[in-house]
């Protein structure tokens, strides 16, 4: 598929439906953001379309149109897209595995939890980019969906919970962020685990999602135990659950004599750990 220019981006209520909780909230917020991609299979009257941003994607539209290379740049993704797309699908790369996802919607309100006077939790502003910056390479993913540490930094849609040497111990935030729903992610380093920071963290973050008049939302996979958990816990109940497809390889790269297309769509976060995986 084609990467579209920001100019010649489609209408994306016309592709995928408006309004829903969890990832369904990622074409609203590449718009907002600038950060991801629209791709189509060609720039007039595209027969299907897909937004990707941090290495997930959202496709629609007419599987008729789309030849199997042509996927290629959704390589090592997770995709979310009707049924119909499987079998091109199946057939662009050298593996498709489907997993069953949860999506859960923030229902009761919670007391934020009681921490430690040596930690502080607030708003991320700017000046917070290095903290997150230092964070290990594990964690980058907890900013990808904003373009990195700055991004996530400057966005207004994260809370962390600061050491009083300024380190993050963990954080927060709106990962796709909609006009209504802002789904979350959340991060708690391993060696902070269990003393409810994450916890900490996603209470100050629904609070401020609220007072902007939108909901929370939540999405992992079904056998993430930890994180349905903490979901529980910080409020969210169970709103539906669909299956997602991640990717491998292209096909194509295994052919001889053919390169593989790049492409910044297609981030590594297949490997990378679930968003919303961490202790309570």
């Amino acid at each position: 598929m084609i990467q579209l220019s920001p100019h010649r981006r489609p209408a994306a209520p016309h592709w995928f439906t408006p309004g829903s909780p969890g990832p369904a909230s990622l074409p609203e917020h590449v718009e907002a953001s600038g950060v991801g991609a629209w791709w189509a299979d060609r720039d007039r009257d595209p027969r299907a379309v897909a937004v990707a941003c941090a290495g997930h994607v959202l496709l629609s539209g007419d599987p008729g149109g789309v030849a199997p290379d042509l996927l290629a740049p959704f390589a090592h993704s997770h995709v979310e897209t009707p049924a119909r797309f499987l079998p091109v699908l199946g057939a662009a790369f050298d593996r498709l595995v489907p997993t069953e996802r949860m999506v859960y919607v923030h229902c009761e309100p919670v007391e934020p939890p009681r921490l430690k006077r040596s930690v502080t939790i607030r708003r991320l502003e700017p000046t917070d980019a290095p903290a997150l910056a230092a964070l290990s390479p594990d964690s980058a993913w907890i900013h990808a969906s904003w373009g990195g540490p700055e991004g996530l930094a400057a966005s207004g849609h994260g809370f962390a919970a600061f050491d009083r040497d300024g380190g993050v111990a963990a954080v927060a935030c709106g990962y796709f962020v909609g006009r209504t729903y802002e789904d979350v992610a959340v991060l708690t380093t391993p060696e902070r685990r269990r003393e409810r920071l994450g916890l900490a963290c996603v209470t100050a973050l629904c609070a401020d999602i609220a007072a902007r008049g939108r909901t929370a939302s939540w999405s992992c996979g079904r056998d993430n135990r930890p994180s349905r958990l903490l979901a529980w816990t910080a409020g969210f109940r169970l709103r539906r659950e669909y299956v997602q497809y991640v990717t491998g390889n292209p096909i194509a790269r295994l052919l001889p004599g053919v390169p593989a297309p790049v492409s910044p769509a297609a981030q590594p976060i297949a490997t990378a750990p679930e968003p919303s995986l961490t202790g309570l």
